[in-house]
Protein backbone atom coordinates (compact mmCIF):
# COMPACT_ATOMS: atom_id res chain seq x y z
CA UNK A 1 0.00 0.00 0.00
CA UNK A 2 1.17 3.53 -0.72
CA UNK A 3 -0.03 6.87 0.58
CA UNK A 4 -1.94 7.36 -2.71
CA UNK A 5 -4.98 5.46 -1.45
CA UNK A 6 -5.11 7.51 1.74
CA UNK A 7 -4.58 10.76 -0.13
CA UNK A 8 -7.45 9.87 -2.46
CA UNK A 9 -9.74 9.35 0.54
CA UNK A 10 -8.60 12.25 2.69
CA UNK A 11 -10.07 15.69 2.09
CA UNK A 12 -7.62 18.06 0.40
CA UNK A 13 -7.46 20.49 3.33
CA UNK A 14 -4.95 19.77 6.09
CA UNK A 15 -5.33 20.67 9.74
CA UNK A 16 -5.54 24.42 10.26
CA UNK A 17 -5.35 26.21 13.55
CA UNK A 18 -8.59 27.80 14.63
CA UNK A 19 -9.00 31.34 13.42
CA UNK A 20 -7.25 30.61 10.13
CA UNK A 21 -10.51 29.93 8.31
CA UNK A 22 -11.60 33.23 6.77
CA UNK A 23 -15.12 32.01 6.03
CA UNK A 24 -16.43 31.74 9.59
CA UNK A 25 -20.14 31.61 10.27
CA UNK A 26 -21.22 35.21 11.03
CA UNK A 27 -24.57 34.08 12.36
CA UNK A 28 -27.84 35.90 11.75
CA UNK A 29 -30.82 37.25 13.63
CA UNK A 30 -33.02 34.62 15.26
CA UNK A 31 -35.38 33.18 12.63
CA UNK A 32 -37.76 30.66 14.25
CA UNK A 33 -39.49 30.04 10.92
CA UNK A 34 -36.39 28.09 9.87
CA UNK A 35 -37.07 25.38 12.45
CA UNK A 36 -40.44 25.65 14.23
CA UNK A 37 -42.38 24.08 11.37
CA UNK A 38 -39.75 21.40 10.77
CA UNK A 39 -41.08 17.97 11.77
CA UNK A 40 -38.75 15.00 12.32
CA UNK A 41 -39.94 11.43 11.79
CA UNK A 42 -37.98 9.37 14.32
CA UNK A 43 -38.70 6.02 12.65
CA UNK A 44 -37.59 7.36 9.27
CA UNK A 45 -34.42 8.84 10.77
CA UNK A 46 -33.58 5.55 12.45
CA UNK A 47 -34.16 3.58 9.24
CA UNK A 48 -32.02 5.98 7.20
CA UNK A 49 -29.18 5.85 9.74
CA UNK A 50 -29.30 2.05 9.82
CA UNK A 51 -29.27 1.81 6.03
CA UNK A 52 -26.22 4.05 5.74
CA UNK A 53 -24.00 1.67 7.69
CA UNK A 54 -25.61 -1.53 6.40
CA UNK A 55 -25.02 -0.91 2.71
CA UNK A 56 -21.64 0.82 2.86
CA UNK A 57 -18.38 -0.98 3.57
CA UNK A 58 -14.72 -0.53 2.75
CA UNK A 59 -12.05 -3.22 2.79
CA UNK A 60 -8.31 -3.61 3.01
CA UNK A 61 -6.35 -0.59 1.77
CA UNK A 62 -9.43 1.59 1.49
CA UNK A 63 -10.50 0.76 5.03
CA UNK A 64 -7.03 1.67 6.23
CA UNK A 65 -7.31 4.97 4.37
CA UNK A 66 -10.65 5.81 5.98
CA UNK A 67 -9.24 4.97 9.41
CA UNK A 68 -6.21 7.20 8.89
CA UNK A 69 -8.57 9.99 7.89
CA UNK A 70 -10.57 9.41 11.08
CA UNK A 71 -7.39 9.99 13.10
CA UNK A 72 -7.01 13.39 11.42
CA UNK A 73 -10.48 14.28 12.72
CA UNK A 74 -10.20 13.08 16.32
CA UNK A 75 -10.24 15.60 19.17
CA UNK A 76 -7.90 13.81 21.56
CA UNK A 77 -9.29 14.60 24.98
CA UNK A 78 -8.55 14.38 28.68
CA UNK A 79 -11.35 15.67 30.92
CA UNK A 80 -10.72 13.97 34.25
CA UNK A 81 -10.71 15.41 37.72
CA UNK A 82 -7.18 14.11 38.24
CA UNK A 83 -5.71 15.68 35.09
CA UNK A 84 -2.13 16.84 35.46
CA UNK A 85 0.37 18.74 33.36
CA UNK A 86 2.23 15.50 32.71
CA UNK A 87 -0.91 13.73 31.48
CA UNK A 88 -1.60 16.61 29.10
CA UNK A 89 1.97 16.50 27.79
CA UNK A 90 1.65 12.77 27.10
CA UNK A 91 -1.67 13.33 25.35
CA UNK A 92 -0.14 16.05 23.18
CA UNK A 93 2.77 13.77 22.29
CA UNK A 94 0.23 11.19 21.14
CA UNK A 95 -1.63 13.85 19.15
CA UNK A 96 1.60 14.74 17.34
CA UNK A 97 2.38 11.08 16.56
CA UNK A 98 -0.84 9.09 16.84
CA UNK A 99 0.54 6.01 15.08
CA UNK A 100 3.51 3.82 15.98
CA UNK A 101 6.49 4.26 13.62
CA UNK A 102 6.21 0.75 12.15
CA UNK A 103 2.57 1.42 11.21
CA UNK A 104 3.44 4.72 9.55
CA UNK A 105 6.24 3.03 7.61
CA UNK A 106 4.04 0.09 6.64
CA UNK A 107 1.31 2.38 5.34
CA UNK A 108 3.77 4.56 3.45
CA UNK A 109 2.42 7.78 4.94
CA UNK A 110 5.46 9.30 6.65
CA UNK A 111 5.35 12.39 4.43
CA UNK A 112 1.70 13.07 5.30
CA UNK A 113 2.58 14.06 8.87
CA UNK A 114 -0.67 12.65 10.26
CA UNK A 115 -1.80 14.17 13.55
CA UNK A 116 -5.10 14.27 15.41
CA UNK A 117 -7.53 17.12 14.74
CA UNK A 118 -7.08 18.83 18.11
CA UNK A 119 -6.35 18.30 21.78
CA UNK A 120 -9.19 19.16 24.17
CA UNK A 121 -8.64 19.89 27.87
CA UNK A 122 -10.06 21.84 30.80
CA UNK A 123 -9.28 25.60 30.92
CA UNK A 124 -6.57 25.26 33.58
CA UNK A 125 -4.77 22.69 31.42
CA UNK A 126 -4.71 24.91 28.32
CA UNK A 127 -1.23 26.44 28.97
CA UNK A 128 0.30 22.96 29.29
CA UNK A 129 -1.26 21.90 25.98
CA UNK A 130 -0.18 25.11 24.24
CA UNK A 131 3.43 24.56 25.30
CA UNK A 132 3.38 20.88 24.36
CA UNK A 133 1.94 21.58 20.90
CA UNK A 134 4.11 24.59 20.07
CA UNK A 135 5.32 24.42 16.49
CA UNK A 136 2.59 22.03 15.40
CA UNK A 137 -0.60 22.86 13.53
CA UNK A 138 -2.74 21.09 16.12
CA UNK A 139 -5.35 23.39 17.71
CA UNK A 140 -5.85 23.47 21.46
CA UNK A 141 -9.51 23.18 22.41
CA UNK A 142 -10.95 23.86 25.85
CA UNK A 143 -14.28 22.99 27.34
CA UNK A 144 -15.89 25.90 29.17
CA UNK A 145 -19.18 27.35 30.44
CA UNK A 146 -19.50 25.03 33.41
CA UNK A 147 -18.89 21.81 31.50
CA UNK A 148 -20.63 19.36 31.51
CA UNK A 149 -23.89 20.64 33.06
CA UNK A 150 -23.56 24.29 32.06
CA UNK A 151 -25.59 25.48 35.03
CA UNK A 152 -23.32 28.24 36.30
CA UNK A 153 -24.56 31.84 36.02
CA UNK A 154 -24.03 33.18 32.51
CA UNK A 155 -21.48 35.89 33.52
CA UNK A 156 -19.28 33.20 35.08
CA UNK A 157 -19.58 31.01 31.99
CA UNK A 158 -18.57 33.90 29.76
CA UNK A 159 -15.61 34.67 32.01
CA UNK A 160 -14.50 31.04 31.79
CA UNK A 161 -14.49 31.34 28.00
CA UNK A 162 -12.39 34.50 28.17
CA UNK A 163 -10.00 32.83 30.60
CA UNK A 164 -9.46 29.81 28.31
CA UNK A 165 -8.98 32.04 25.25
CA UNK A 166 -6.56 34.21 27.20
CA UNK A 167 -4.53 31.11 28.07
CA UNK A 168 -4.20 30.28 24.38
CA UNK A 169 -7.18 28.09 23.43
CA UNK A 170 -7.97 28.08 19.71
CA UNK A 171 -11.38 26.44 20.11
CA UNK A 172 -13.99 26.54 22.87
CA UNK A 173 -16.47 23.70 23.44
CA UNK A 174 -19.43 25.35 25.21
CA UNK A 175 -22.52 23.68 26.66
CA UNK A 176 -25.98 25.11 26.22
CA UNK A 177 -28.69 25.43 28.86
CA UNK A 178 -30.90 22.44 28.12
CA UNK A 179 -33.84 24.05 29.94
CA UNK A 180 -34.12 26.66 27.19
CA UNK A 181 -34.66 23.90 24.64
CA UNK A 182 -37.06 21.89 26.78
CA UNK A 183 -39.15 25.00 27.43
CA UNK A 184 -38.97 26.19 23.82
CA UNK A 185 -37.33 29.44 24.94
CA UNK A 186 -35.44 29.95 21.71
CA UNK A 187 -34.70 33.63 22.31
CA UNK A 188 -32.90 32.80 25.57
CA UNK A 189 -30.91 30.05 23.87
CA UNK A 190 -29.99 32.31 20.96
CA UNK A 191 -28.90 35.16 23.25
CA UNK A 192 -26.81 32.77 25.36
CA UNK A 193 -24.92 31.25 22.43
CA UNK A 194 -24.46 34.65 20.77
CA UNK A 195 -22.90 36.00 23.97
CA UNK A 196 -20.60 32.99 24.14
CA UNK A 197 -19.58 33.47 20.52
CA UNK A 198 -18.69 37.09 21.27
CA UNK A 199 -16.65 36.03 24.31
CA UNK A 200 -14.70 33.57 22.11
CA UNK A 201 -13.30 36.34 19.92
CA UNK A 202 -11.15 34.68 17.25
CA UNK A 203 -11.41 31.25 18.87
CA UNK A 204 -13.89 28.94 17.21
CA UNK A 205 -17.02 28.02 19.13
CA UNK A 206 -18.26 24.43 19.23
CA UNK A 207 -21.78 24.33 20.69
CA UNK A 208 -22.50 21.14 22.65
CA UNK A 209 -26.24 20.43 22.53
CA UNK A 210 -26.23 17.46 24.95
CA UNK A 211 -28.72 15.74 22.65
CA UNK A 212 -29.36 12.90 25.10
CA UNK A 213 -31.05 15.46 27.37
CA UNK A 214 -33.21 17.10 24.68
CA UNK A 215 -35.95 14.41 24.59
CA UNK A 216 -36.98 14.67 20.92
CA UNK A 217 -35.27 14.79 17.53
CA UNK A 218 -37.33 17.86 16.73
CA UNK A 219 -35.66 19.58 19.68
CA UNK A 220 -32.29 18.44 18.35
CA UNK A 221 -33.00 20.02 14.96
CA UNK A 222 -34.27 23.26 16.51
CA UNK A 223 -31.35 23.59 18.94
CA UNK A 224 -28.91 22.93 16.09
CA UNK A 225 -30.47 25.67 13.99
CA UNK A 226 -30.56 28.21 16.84
CA UNK A 227 -26.90 27.56 17.71
CA UNK A 228 -25.89 28.13 14.09
CA UNK A 229 -27.99 31.28 13.80
CA UNK A 230 -26.23 32.57 16.92
CA UNK A 231 -22.83 32.07 15.26
CA UNK A 232 -21.59 28.61 16.26
CA UNK A 233 -18.69 27.36 14.14
CA UNK A 234 -19.45 23.72 15.03
CA UNK A 235 -22.42 21.92 16.51
CA UNK A 236 -21.60 18.97 18.74
CA UNK A 237 -23.82 16.15 19.97
CA UNK A 238 -22.77 15.55 23.55
CA UNK A 239 -20.45 16.15 26.46
CA UNK A 240 -19.86 12.42 26.77
CA UNK A 241 -21.29 12.61 30.28
CA UNK A 242 -24.99 12.15 29.45
CA UNK A 243 -26.79 8.83 29.76
CA UNK A 244 -27.14 8.74 25.95
CA UNK A 245 -24.49 10.38 23.83
CA UNK A 246 -23.82 10.39 20.08
CA UNK A 247 -26.15 8.18 18.04
CA UNK A 248 -26.41 7.95 14.29
CA UNK A 249 -30.09 9.03 14.10
CA UNK A 250 -29.24 12.17 16.10
CA UNK A 251 -26.23 12.71 13.84
CA UNK A 252 -28.46 12.40 10.80
CA UNK A 253 -30.85 15.07 12.10
CA UNK A 254 -27.97 17.42 12.90
CA UNK A 255 -26.43 16.80 9.47
CA UNK A 256 -29.74 17.72 7.85
CA UNK A 257 -29.79 20.92 9.93
CA UNK A 258 -26.27 21.70 8.72
CA UNK A 259 -27.35 21.16 5.13
CA UNK A 260 -30.46 23.32 5.51
CA UNK A 261 -28.51 26.13 7.16
CA UNK A 262 -25.87 25.98 4.46
CA UNK A 263 -28.46 26.17 1.71
CA UNK A 264 -30.11 29.17 3.37
CA UNK A 265 -26.93 31.12 4.17
CA UNK A 266 -24.07 29.77 2.06
CA UNK A 267 -22.05 29.01 5.22
CA UNK A 268 -20.75 25.55 6.06
CA UNK A 269 -20.79 24.69 9.76
CA UNK A 270 -18.75 21.89 11.32
CA UNK A 271 -20.08 18.83 13.12
CA UNK A 272 -18.70 16.87 16.06
CA UNK A 273 -20.25 13.68 17.44
CA UNK A 274 -18.91 12.87 20.89
CA UNK A 275 -19.40 10.16 23.49
CA UNK A 276 -20.31 6.50 23.13
CA UNK A 277 -17.89 5.86 20.25
CA UNK A 278 -15.08 3.43 20.96
CA UNK A 279 -14.27 1.31 17.92
CA UNK A 280 -12.75 1.66 14.48
CA UNK A 281 -16.12 0.57 13.07
CA UNK A 282 -17.71 3.57 14.80
CA UNK A 283 -15.17 5.82 13.09
CA UNK A 284 -16.09 4.37 9.72
CA UNK A 285 -19.83 4.63 10.30
CA UNK A 286 -19.72 8.30 11.26
CA UNK A 287 -17.62 9.11 8.21
CA UNK A 288 -20.06 7.21 6.01
CA UNK A 289 -22.91 9.31 7.38
CA UNK A 290 -21.07 12.57 6.74
CA UNK A 291 -20.05 11.65 3.21
CA UNK A 292 -23.53 10.43 2.25
CA UNK A 293 -25.40 13.38 3.77
CA UNK A 294 -22.99 16.30 3.30
CA UNK A 295 -20.26 15.24 0.90
CA UNK A 296 -16.52 14.68 0.86
CA UNK A 297 -15.68 18.13 2.26
CA UNK A 298 -17.07 17.07 5.62
CA UNK A 299 -14.36 14.44 5.98
CA UNK A 300 -11.81 17.11 6.83
CA UNK A 301 -10.93 18.31 10.35
CA UNK A 302 -11.99 21.88 9.60
CA UNK A 303 -15.59 20.61 9.27
CA UNK A 304 -15.68 17.29 11.12
CA UNK A 305 -14.33 16.09 14.45
CA UNK A 306 -14.75 12.89 16.43
CA UNK A 307 -14.88 13.33 20.19
CA UNK A 308 -13.74 9.85 21.16
CA UNK A 309 -10.20 9.41 22.44
CA UNK A 310 -10.64 5.71 23.21
CA UNK A 311 -11.45 5.17 19.53
CA UNK A 312 -7.86 5.98 18.59
CA UNK A 313 -6.51 2.90 20.36
CA UNK A 314 -8.77 0.56 18.38
CA UNK A 315 -8.00 2.35 15.10
CA UNK A 316 -4.29 1.96 15.74
CA UNK A 317 -4.83 -1.71 16.58
CA UNK A 318 -6.71 -2.30 13.31
CA UNK A 319 -4.03 -0.52 11.29
CA UNK A 320 -1.36 -2.58 13.06
CA UNK A 321 -3.20 -5.71 11.91
CA UNK A 322 -3.37 -4.39 8.34
CA UNK A 323 0.39 -3.80 8.30
CA UNK A 324 1.59 -6.89 10.19
CA UNK A 325 -1.24 -9.41 9.84
CA UNK A 326 -1.40 -9.75 13.65
CA UNK A 327 -3.56 -8.12 16.31
CA UNK A 328 -1.55 -6.45 19.07
CA UNK A 329 -2.79 -6.33 22.65
CA UNK A 330 -4.76 -3.16 23.42
CA UNK A 331 -2.11 -2.20 25.97
CA UNK A 332 0.36 -1.77 23.11
CA UNK A 333 -1.62 1.21 21.88
CA UNK A 334 -2.30 3.22 25.02
CA UNK A 335 -3.43 6.83 24.54
CA UNK A 336 -1.40 8.49 27.28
Amino acid sequence: MTADTIAATASPRSNTRAGANDNRNPGMSLRPEMFLAHAVNRSAAERRAASLVARRSVKKAWQAAWLVNAIRCIDLTTLSGDDTAERVRRLCAKARRPLAPHIVEGLGIAEMGVTTGAVCVYPTMVPHAVRALKGSRIPVASVATGFPAGLMPLPLRLEEIRYAVGEGADEIDIVITREHVLNGNWTALYDEVAAMREACGQAHLKAILATGDLKTLRNVYSASMVAMQAGADFIKTSTGKEGVNATLPVGLVMARALRDYGEATGHRIGFKPAGGMRTAKDALNWQFLMKEELGIDWLSPHLFRLGASSMLADIERQLDHFVTGRYAASSRHAIA
